[in-house]
C-alpha cells in the first residue's frame, strides 16, 4: 500500500476523532472536545501530530506531546491510533518510527505511553519496541443507580461537626478569591498524587485557562470542602461529549485534614449530584499504590476495570 505519513491539519480532525474513538471505544470523544484540547495546551509543552492516509482516507493517526503537570523538556508521551480494521498491516509500525524520528532533535531522554491491560496488541506493540511497565492506574465505574446512601448517612454532618463546610464551584461564586484558591488547593494536592513523572505546577492563568474554562467542567459538580475561608479538599465529577458518563477528576485533601472523613463526604456529594442528574455511570482512576483512595472507592461499590498500564522507553540515562 502506497502510504502517505503527513502533518495533521484542523480538516483531519473528524478522521482522527472516529479513529481514536475506534480505538478507545469505552472513552469516547468529540471534535469538539479533541480541538479544545490541541487549542489549550501549555506552550512550553511540545506537540505535534500526524495522520497515515492511504486509498484516499485517513488510516490511523499519530502524535508525540508533553504533559504540563509532569512537565521535563526531554521527556514525551507518545500515541499511535489505527483503524481497527488496517491493523496488523504495517501502518502503526511507520508511523510509530516517524514520531520518533521526529523527536530526535529533541535529544529525548525517555518516550512514555499507556495501555489497559486487555488491550494485547497494543502491549505486545510496546514491548517489541522496548518500552517497560512502570505504573499501573485502576480503573473504577460505580452504578450510580444501585448506589445505597443508607449506610453512609450522616457522613457530611460529621464533616459539619469539624467545621467542614461543602460547597460547589457555582456556590463560591460570590468569593472574588475562588479561582486563585481553587488552583492552590489543587497544586497543593496534586503534589501527593502518584505520578509517572514528579509533579510540576502549571500557572496560574494556565489552571484557569484550560480547567475552569474548560466546556465539560460542572460548575455544580465541582465540590470544595471548607474550614472557615479556607479551601481544604476538593473532589470534582466532569461531563463528556462522548456520552452520558460522568468522569471524577482530582479528589484530593489538604495534608493536615486528611483521615477526617471529608473525602467521603465530597465523593458522596457527587454520587449525589449525579443521581439527581440521571446519569448512570461515574469513572474514576487511582495509581494502583494508593491505597487510601482505593479503598474509599471500594468500600462506595466501585467496581475495578482492566487496569491502564503505563510503559517507558528510556532512551538516555538522565545525568
Amino acid at each position: 500500500m502506497n502510504l502517505d505519513i503527513r502533518p495533521f491539519t484542523p480538516e483531519d480532525y473528524p478522521a482522527v476523532t472516529a479513529i481514536v474513538n475506534a480505538a478507545y471505544a469505552e472513552y469516547p470523544r468529540s471534535v469538539e472536545e479533541l480541538r479544545f484540547q490541541d487549542e489549550h495546551r501549555d506552550p512550553k509543552c511540545k506537540f505535534q501530530r500526524w495522520v497515515a492516509q492511504g486509498e484516499g482516507q485517513v488510516l490511523a493517526c499519530g502524535e508525540y506531546n508533553q504533559t504540563a503537570s509532569m512537565y521535563h523538556p526531554r521527556k514525551f508521551w507518545l500515541d499511535v491510533a489505527v483503524q481497527p480494521d488496517r491493523r496488523r498491516q504495517g501502518i502503526g509500525a511507520r508511523l510509530y518510527d516517524h514520531v520518533m524520528a521526529a523527536l530526535q532533535p529533541f535529544d529525548p531522554l525517555a518516550v512514555r505511553a499507556g495501555v489497559r491491560e486487555d488491550m494485547t496488541h497494543s502491549l505486545q506493540f510496546l514491548k517489541r519496541r522496548a518500552f517497560q511497565e512502570d505504573m499501573r492506574s485502576w480503573e473504577s465505574r460505580l452504578d450510580v443507580a444501585a448506589f445505597d446512601f443508607a449506610p453512609y448517612a450522616g457522613a457530611e454532618e460529621r464533616a459539619r461537626a469539624q467545621g467542614i463546610e461543602i460547597k460547589s464551584f457555582a456556590e463560591l461564586a460570590a468569593d472574588p478569591d475562588r479561582n486563585r484558591k481553587v488552583y492552590e488547593l489543587t497544586m497543593e494536592v496534586e503534589r501527593d498524587v502518584p505520578s509517572p513523572d514528579p509533579h510540576t505546577d502549571v500557572s496560574y492563568e494556565f489552571f484557569v485557562e484550560r480547567r475552569l474554562n474548560d466546556p465539560n467542567l460542572l460548575p455544580d459538580a465541582f465540590f470544595v470542602a471548607l474550614h472557615d475561608d479556607k479551601y481544604v479538599g476538593t473532589s470534582a465529577l466532569w461531563a463528556s461529549q462522548g456520552n452520558d458518563d460522568l468522569y471524577t477528576g482530582l479528589t484530593g485533601i489538604r495534608r493536615d485534614y486528611r483521615r477526617k472523613g471529608i473525602a467521603l463526604a465530597l465523593k458522596l456529594r457527587g454520587i449525589a449530584y449525579a443521581r439527581a442528574h440521571g446519569r448512570s455511570l461515574i469513572k474514576t482512576w487511582n495509581e494502583s499504590r494508593n491505597r487510601p483512595m482505593l479503598s474509599i472507592n471500594e468500600a462506595l461499590g466501585y467496581v475495578k476495570q482492566p487496569a491502564w498500564i503505563f510503559f517507558v522507553k528510556v532512551l538516555k540515562e538522565e545525568s
